[in-house]
């Protein structure tokens, strides 16, 4: 995890941030006198730091909840795998148009259990993000992930997924390889995969990006990421045409995780540590991890057909819709 100086403060963690310059600055008059103890002020705005990270995350708006899923040292997927497992194994390509960086997934040690984890992943830095392509995977991203799918229930493995992304990639040559083709069989795939599926919005859940791999027996979502059709921004320019009403939209939307978990298209609210995941990342992964486990045990000894069925049930069900009797008025 960064630490100040190196780390990166949006503008209501700014509070956070003259904390810190205290306390450097009082580490700067220990060294030039040192006949004066510093220790107990460091700790007083050291204690003082975690006060005002638990203060500001109990007040977040819905457009401060996606600024937070957006944080620039939030972790990514590799980062959570790396820290919930051991011994992962990287598996590469679509086996038909090429690799995809923005798509990552493969095989790894999860307390002791086999699982296949697949995931978006976000570059940390302005080359990686080039690479990655801002964590948005073309058609063959998707056809890996569900290659990889395909294989965890040939070995009988279970698959965790890892939500992260702005959307699927839109771009001339994404339309063209079938991106909407992509994501639409990989929802009926997953729906008719034989293994556990466990899901988990980690950062941003946009579109069918995220629904290309979002469906499972369980859907986990992180406390302070959000889930919905299109981001606030790209919202507020269709309804208002301009990126100023992006933070009505994202009231509007309805697209934290509080709101998801009342409509029931997630399972549960995967709490983050106090202030949000990028403040640590190892505590951060041990909850979600916490999580995985409890559903891939509840999962896992039920039969494939009956997993399946539950599966096509629990989707189905989704949404909010009134039935209108038929009359002759209708007909007519």
């Amino acid at each position: 995890m960064p630490q100040y100086p190196n780390r990166q403060f949006l503008d209501f963690e700014q509070p956070i941030k003259e904390l810190y310059e205290h306390i450097e600055e009082n580490k700067r008059l220990a060294e030039k006198n040192a006949k004066v103890d510093y220790k107990s002020i460091i700790q007083q705005l050291e204690d003082s730091i975690v006060d005002k990270r638990r203060e500001i995350t109990e007040h977040l708006t819905p457009w401060q909840r996606v600024q937070l899923s957006r944080h620039p040292d939030r972790p990514y997927t590799l980062k959570y795998i790396q820290n919930m497992s051991n011994n992962f194994v990287e598996l590469h390509g679509d086996r038909n148009v090429k690799d995809d960086k923005a798509m990552v997934g493969g095989f790894a040690d999860l307390d002791g259990q086999t699982v296949m984890f697949i995931g978006q992943q976000k570059g940390i830095n302005t080359k990686a993000r080039q690479l990655r392509n801002f964590g948005m995977a073309n058609p063959e991203g998707y056809r890996k992930a569900l290659r990889l799918m395909k294989l965890a229930e040939k070995f009988n493995k279970p698959v965790v997924t890892l939500i992260d992304t702005p959307g699927a990639f839109p771009g001339l040559e994404a339309e063209e390889r079938g991106q909407g083709e992509a994501i639409a069989r990989n929802i009926y795939e997953m729906i008719r995969l034989k293994v556990p599926v466990i899901c988990c919005i980690i950062g941003e859940g946009a579109s069918g990006g995220a629904l290309g791999i979002g469906v499972g027996d369980k859907v986990l979502m992180m406390e302070n990421t959000w889930y919905t059709v299109i981001s606030p921004e790209s919202c507020s320019s269709i309804l208002w045409r301009t990126w100023d009403k992006k933070e009505t939209a994202a009231e509007q939307l309805r697209l934290t995780s509080l709101d998801m978990k009342s409509f029931g298209l997630v399972d549960e609210i995967v709490p983050e540590p106090i202030g949000g995941a990028h403040w640590d990342y190892a505590e951060s992964a041990n909850i979600l991890k916490s999580y995985i486990l409890k559903a891939i045990n509840e999962f896992k000894n039920i039969l494939p057909e009956v997993r399946t069925q539950n599966r096509i049930a629990k989707f189905g069900k989704m949404g909010f819709w009134d039935e209108i009797e038929e009359t002759e008025e209708h007909i007519e």
